[in-house]
């Protein structure tokens, strides 16, 4: 638990009004591969969604719903089949699940989202779809969290309790994502949900904002997926009066918000496929803010760091020529990286450093990467992982 005079980090649980259920209905072997989330009332919603030209069915359906009214009232999941590439018949199975969710529950089908994750290429079977829908109750139960699951070893979830207007809220997200991670956004799912209610013009453009600084600063092996999908539902059951950017509580909330969903890409990062280490990457003293991004996702993206990383290898000259490929300006003659605490590079050569030393402090299963640039005053970060032989193996053999 982790608690600082705006927020308190909790046991995971949803935020008031909101419910869901997950079942296992037979798209994976044994585990839970299906499920829903509900809310007593329609919610603003805000999304951020692949940048793939492949976007799966779903997703597009999606972002073409919640751009319309910036409302959603039920979210449908499902793991293993991630309805991609599939023509006109998984556009029409998408319509079916928003159709089959909207008179289950007596909502608009307007108000239904999709989301799907897993093999592309191939369709829903909707004889289980339906059965697992007509199956589906209303639970306080979070298993939802598990059920999107795919190679993932583990769930991504947080809690956060706040104040807002004198009136304790919640803010609970949850995510998937181990590999195809490398997010404009990747084979990645998030979903945050929060009982403040905040109006429809502020939510977009601060999730939108917030996501571009946490998950689009992610990557585990540099592809991008067809499904990738970050959704934001606020249902206003708190009571409060609909937050803007004028409201005296708006930082708060950003500040809640930008901490769950950094927290949600850092799981994602630790969790890539095969993984042993989560890898963070700071450059400091860029001459603006989009150079400092570029860098630090372009280190934690180097398969040549990630595999130095893996190894355990003190190797900077990866770190500093990652640096060097990037379109970013900077003074190449300024430069210094530190691995962990240890200095490794001043102002652009070799320092002085134990390679035992530096060696021993890579085998723990978090490293930072520091880069200062001495150019300018913007700062930038980026998480991924390491390249292990793992991460082979799983993908070999993902299909089948």
């Amino acid at each position: 638990m982790t608690t600082t005079k705006n927020f308190t980090e909790t046991d995971f649980e949803w935020p008031k009004g909101f419910y869901s259920d997950a079942k296992h209905i037979g798209l994976k072997h044994k585990k839970l591969d299906f499920g829903w989330l509900y809310s007593e009332v329609p919610a603003t919603a805000a999304g951020v969604y692949t940048t793939n030209k492949f976007c799966a069915a779903p997703t597009a359906k999606t972002k073409e719903t919640v751009s319309k009214s910036h409302k959603l009232q039920a979210i449908i999941a499902n793991s293993a089949i991630a309805n991609s590439c599939t023509g006109l018949q998984g556009e029409k199975d998408v319509l079916t699940e928003q159709t089959l969710i909207a008179e289950k529950l007596n909502i608009k089908p307007e108000l239904v989202g999709v989301a799907s994750t897993g093999l592309i290429g191939a369709c829903l079977p909707m004889d289980k779809i339906e059965k697992g829908i007509a199956e589906l109750t209303l639970t306080s139960s979070t298993e939802l969290t598990k059920a999107i699951l795919t190679t993932d070893k583990k769930q991504k979830i947080i809690s956060v309790d706040f104040k807002i207007q004198g009136t304790t809220c919640k803010i609970s997200g949850f995510a998937k994502g181990s590999g195809m991670i490398h997010p404009k956004m990747a084979t990645m799912l998030a979903f945050i949900t929060t009982d403040v209610a905040v109006a429809d013009d502020t939510l977009q453009p601060l999730l939108s904002e917030l996501t571009d600084v946490t998950f689009n600063q992610i990557t585990v092996d540099g592809d991008t997926s067809t499904n990738d999908m970050v959704l934001t539902l606020a249902n206003g059951m708190a009571g409060n009066k609909p937050l803007t950017k004028a409201s005296p509580d708006y930082q708060t909330f950003k500040e809640v918000l930008h901490l769950v969903l950094q927290k949600l890409a850092q799981k994602i990062a630790a969790d890539g496929e095969g993984a042993t280490k989560l890898v963070e990457a700071n450059v400091l003293a860029a001459q603006n803010k989009t150079d400092a991004q570029a860098i630090a996702k372009a280190i934690v993206g180097s398969s040549l760091v990630k595999t130095a990383l893996f190894g355990a290898d003190p190797n900077w000259g990866r770190i500093i020529s990652t640096i060097g490929a990037t379109p970013a300006t900077y003074n190449p003659q300024t430069i210094d990286i530190k691995i962990n605490e240890f200095l490794v590079v001043k102002q652009s050569l070799a320092a002085i450093f134990d390679k035992d030393e530096v060696s021993n402090s890579l085998k723990q299963d978090m490293i930072t990467l520091t880069v200062d640039l001495h150019d300018g005053q913007y700062d930038g970060q980026a998480w991924g992982c390491d390249l292990t032989y793992e991460y082979v193996k799983i993908n070999a053999t993902y299909s089948s």
